[in-house]
């Protein structure tokens, strides 16, 4: 099942979204500590989570799903997200050195040909953090938020995942051991059930984190030969006329 873009925008603005995000960018900024130099990309919704490189990578770009919806980030300069088909990204091969995955694994209707395409761009020991519901957590359990949609994973399911697709993961975390409620009581206690949960390993997390690298080898599959026969269609940089060229 898909999720709206309106949706998933109220819930980051709401306090619970503005806990989660906190959370779960900690740990991602703990990965990332640093992206002078390098180009950034977010798949699925990742927005409240890439305005902390804006002001130190080299671009970032924010790719939405057709499914789901776009919205125009960030709000002020040059727009950098799009509206994409997860599975042929308009990019080329090893242009991109860091991807972030989140709130698109879990409702992709093929994640295998999402993260074949996500290999595709990273470059040769490009690096990706994927975010997805924790099988076993009570925010999967919930719709009341976006982490309560589509296929949560176990570790086992997302390692197995990462290694048919050749990633090899380098680091796991968990993340949201919070209930998934607005109560001001759950919310003003957030912090010490972060630092409680993740200090004594407990089971109740809401999400996995995973960071892993692009393997250098993949067989040339059916797929990457459809993708060559198609036409190559170049990016068009800046405005053009739309009137009628003469002969």
């Amino acid at each position: 099942m898909s999720l709206d873009i309106v949706d998933l925008r109220s819930f980051y603005a709401s306090a619970l979204g503005k806990t989660a995000s906190r959370f779960i960018g900690r740990a991602i900024r703990a990965r990332f500590d640093t992206s002078i130099g390098q180009s950034i990309m977010g798949v699925g919704y990742a927005t409240p989570y890439l305005d902390m490189f804006r002001g130190e990578a080299l671009r970032v770009l924010a790719f939405m799903p057709a499914a789901q919806g776009v919205v125009n980030w960030p709000p002020s300069g040059l727009c950098a997200s799009a509206l994409v088909e997860p599975v042929m990204m308009p990019l080329p091969d090893s242009c991109i050195d860091r991807i972030l995955v989140i709130h698109a694994l879990e409702i992709a209707e093929h994640p295998r040909e999402l993260l074949a395409e996500i290999w595709r761009i990273l470059t040769p020991g490009g690096r990706m953090i994927a975010v997805t519901p924790r099988r076993a957590g009570l925010w999967a359990r919930l719709d009341t938020t976006p982490f309560g949609y589509g296929q949560p994973y176990s570790r086992s399911q997302l390692r197995e995942l990462m290694r048919e697709t050749l990633f090899s993961p380098t680091y796991w975390t968990e993340a949201l051991y919070v209930p998934p409620f607005e109560r001001q009581i759950f919310l003003r206690s957030s912090a010490l059930f972060e630092s409680v949960g993740a200090k004594l390993s407990l089971p109740g997390a809401g999400v996995l984190i995973v960071e892993a690298t692009k393997q250098l080898y993949r067989p040339i599959g059916v797929r990457r030969i459809a993708r060559h026969a198609l036409p190559q269609l170049q990016p068009v940089i800046g405005a053009r006329s739309a009137g009628v060229t003469p002969n």
